[in-house]
């Protein structure tokens, strides 16, 4: 592998792997809203 592939490759993977523990980070700070329960959920017409 050429030195500018193996560069290449660490970006790509210091990318993704910086996207997921950008979006695990990202979840822990603002945990994703509960389902509401049925019985206070207005029933359709």
């Amino acid at each position: 592998m050429s030195t500018s592939a193996i560069v290449m490759m660490i970006v790509a993977m210091l990318v993704v792997w910086g996207g997921l523990i950008a979006a695990i980070l990202n979840l822990r700070g603002h945990p994703d809203a509960e389902e509401p329960d049925p019985e206070d959920v207005p029933h359709p017409l």
